[in-house]
């Protein structure tokens, strides 16, 4: 089973950047999106069920924001879109598809780093989001939780990361809420198993700003985060560089499982 994540930072922009080209030699389950940055009205027929894959999607109801999406290439026994929390569910945040025993998750939690305000949002949406995550460990099923969770979580996992410890990202309640997540709720980060050492490589995002791309000056805030067991059926990832189809780059796992 290969499962990819990739935020595409809007899905009119990555589609013109080769990302529905790249897509079918994946050979990939189900890919969760992120940010599509757009709604129902400003999907075309290929994006909304590329070729070989049925699309399910949670739009913002904020014109070119947010929203996430799943293309799975076996119909889902379920779909759930949104968490059922209003606030939330109206940016398009979280959409899942369920195959039997087994969750797939493609989640965009806030980003924090435009003003005070949206930290306190980013904030809010942890705290809110716990409950869901202690619900989805706890209900026996098989979860894997995929997408931008714009946090980086050690050290290891950016470039600069002295000079971020007082942003958004990587502030010390970011941090300890992931390693809550990992250590208290008993989530896997896939990634950060199979390699537990890997710094450059497993970047994920790169800003804009300067010369961060050429220089590989990334943050790894893009994660598939599993329940102990898919965790451990986990083979290989990777993050996907020949392209750039945003400023995020895909992650793909292997997983010795069926879906």
């Amino acid at each position: 089973m290969r499962i990819v994540t990739a935020n595409l930072n809007g899905i009119r922009s990555a589609a013109r950047k080769g990302f529905f080209d790249w897509l079918p030699g994946q050979n990939a389950d189900v890919v969760c999106v992120q940010e599509l940055k757009a709604q129902v009205g400003d999907m075309t027929r290929h994006m909304l069920n590329p070729e070989g894959y049925f699309g399910y999607f949670h739009y913002a109801e904020k014109k070119g924001y947010s929203g996430v999406g799943l293309y799975c290439r076996r119909q889902p026994d379920e779909i759930v879109e949104g968490l059922g929390i209003a606030d939330i569910d109206m940016e398009g945040r979280y959409i899942e598809a369920r195959f039997g025993n087994t969750s797939i998750v493609s989640v965009y939690l806030p980003s924090g780093s435009s003003s005070e305000e949206r930290q306190a949002v980013k904030f809010s949406f942890m705290d809110r989001f716990w409950p869901h995550l202690e619900k989805l460990r706890q209900s026996g099923r098989e979860v894997i939780l995929c997408g931008d969770w714009n946090i980086a979580h050690k050290e290891i996992d950016l470039k600069n990361w002295k000079g971020n410890l007082k942003n958004s990202g990587f502030l010390p309640e970011e941090r300890a809420w992931m390693t809550r997540l990992l250590d208290e709720l008993g989530y896997v980060d896939t990634y950060r198993r199979l390699y537990p050492e890997a710094e450059g490589e497993a970047y994920t995002w790169w800003s804009n700003r300067g010369q961060a791309w050429a220089k590989n000056v990334g943050w790894r805030i893009d994660y598939q985060i599993a329940t102990p067991g898919i965790a451990a059926a986990a083979r290989d990832a990777s993050v996907y560089k020949a392209e750039r189809f945003s400023d995020h780059a895909p992650l793909i796992v292997d997983y010795a499982a069926e879906l």
